[in-house]
């Protein structure tokens, strides 16, 4: 192992600071690379270029990659590169995230979207927090060790893949199904949605370490009827059955379930400040978190929100079909109760099919989690870390599947008045450069002693 020196006063070592400086460049390549994803393999751009420019970048340090594509689909590249440890019992660590972006309309933007514009102390651009940024890190770290001839204490697996804003069927869901072995060893896992800063009342600051997330069900509601003209009398219409289905479940409030990621962050910040979050007035307490408010209300009760309606093919004829598009988030543990209730709310006549990927949780606690809040105070050493629930979901998914427990860890030390959590999908989508610079000191830390 090479000699290296590091303190939180700023001696971190020629090779830590050459990946501090190269952080935001990488970011700012990256961005400029467009990922897009719609989901229509018609109109995405793909994600090979992003995956040739990671796989140049690491092997030009010396790593053996390995680029894969899932063969449904030509461009969806995915690239894994394996840095092997001293030894350790623990197991393998997974640094994963997604190469793909969800479109922007330039149009809407302070800056184009895919421009990686450096400016006013931010990288811009769509995937600057959902999460080139974390791409950049990681990438950045990974070069550095390599450099420097640094062996971490376990393997580590960084991957770099496919259509995660889309389910990861082109990404991480086939892997997991048909390369299991790139991953082998591994038992722990970090990316996305988690690491970041919050601060409340008085400066107080904390970081929110994702271990759990909800599921998703993507689901399609269907109604039939006789067709007809529209000038006829219709007492049996399939528009109007399914607008009535629709707004009944759109405007269904599922029950309040305090899950336990979310007790133990409502039970950490009131540590921190002093807050209550009275069970019988748990929605309006919550709205004191101010912009995370968001984040930790969606995660407070199941939620299904219909997104896409889809009916006729002329103004005066009464179609036989009509379907409604219903994005589904369930808390873990309610797969089965939430099916109940759904059942209960549309009634047998209207059909139901989905697709859709399991809800998430590990517990915050162990030896990662213990390095973490380690690696964060020896740059912040008023840093706390706090467990919580994403509303959202990400590759863990798929990674759980192969026996990982799965954290959102990537690390970034935010500006008070920074409203991060809109930025996810978001118009002016961006990262402060110093925040990047940041994450990638902890990362450091982080994968060298986890």
């Amino acid at each position: 192992m090479s000699e290296h020196k590091e303190s939180a006063a700023g001696d971190l070592g020629a090779g830590l600071r050459v990946a501090e400086d190269e952080v935001v460049g990488l970011a700012s390549d990256l961005i400029r690379i467009d990922t897009t994803n719609t989901g229509d393999p018609a109109t995405l751009a793909g994600e090979r270029v992003a995956a040739e420019y990671v796989a140049d970048k690491l092997a030009e340090v010396g790593y053996e990659t390995t680029y894969v594509e899932s063969g449904d689909h030509p461009g969806r590249g995915n690239v894994i590169a394996r840095l092997p440890g001293s030894g350790s019992d623990r197991g393998g660590l997974l640094v994963h995230g997604h190469l793909d972006v969800v479109p922007a309309d330039a149009s809407e933007w302070s800056v184009h979207p895919f421009s990686g514009a450096v400016q006013d102390g931010y990288v811009w651009g769509r995937g600057a927090v959902d999460m080139k940024d974390m791409l950049a890190m990681s990438l950045a770290v990974a070069r550095r060790f390599k450099r420097d001839g640094i062996t971490p204490k376990r393997d580590i697996v960084f991957a770099f893949l496919a259509d995660e804003e889309a389910g990861g069927l082109q990404g991480a869901q086939w892997l997991a199904d048909h390369r299991p072995e790139l991953f082998e060893g591994c038992t722990e896992a970090i990316s996305e949605v988690g690491g970041y800063s919050v601060t409340f009342q008085d400066g107080v600051r904390a970081y929110l370490v994702q271990t759990a997330e909800k599921g998703i069900r993507w689901l399609k509601l269907r109604t039939r009827a006789r067709a007809g003209h529209g000038s006829m009398v219709h007492d049996d219409n399939a528009v109007t059955q399914l607008a009535e289905a629709v707004a009944k479940l759109g405007r269904h409030r599922f029950p309040l379930v305090l899950n336990e990621s979310v007790r133990e962050f409502l039970d950490g910040v009131t540590e921190l400040t002093g807050w209550d979050f009275p069970a019988d007035d748990l929605d309006g307490s919550v709205a004191k978190l101010g912009n995370l408010s968001r984040i930790v209300g969606a995660t407070l009760r199941d939620t299904a929100n219909p997104t896409m309606l889809t009916a006729g093919y002329k103004h005066n004829v009464i179609p036989s079909v009509a379907e409604a598009a219903v994005d589904c988030r369930i808390l873990p543990g309610r797969e089965e109760a939430f099916d109940r209730e759904l059942a209960e709310l549309l009634g047998p006549d209207v059909e139901r099919e989905w697709v859709g990927l399991p809800p998430v949780e590990t517990k915050f606690e162990g030896r990662l989690v213990d390095m973490m809040s380690t690696s964060l105070i020896a740059e912040d050493p008023a840093a706390k870390t706090l467990p919580y629930m994403m509303s959202g979901g990400t590759d863990a998914k798929s990674f759980s599947r192969l026996g990982m427990n799965c954290y959102g860890f990537a690390p970034l030390r935010l500006p008070a008045e920074l409203d991060f959590s809109a930025l996810f999908h978001g118009v002016d989508e961006r990262v402060p450069v110093d925040a990047l610079r940041f994450g990638t000191r902890v990362l450091d830390r982080f994968l060298r002693e986890a």
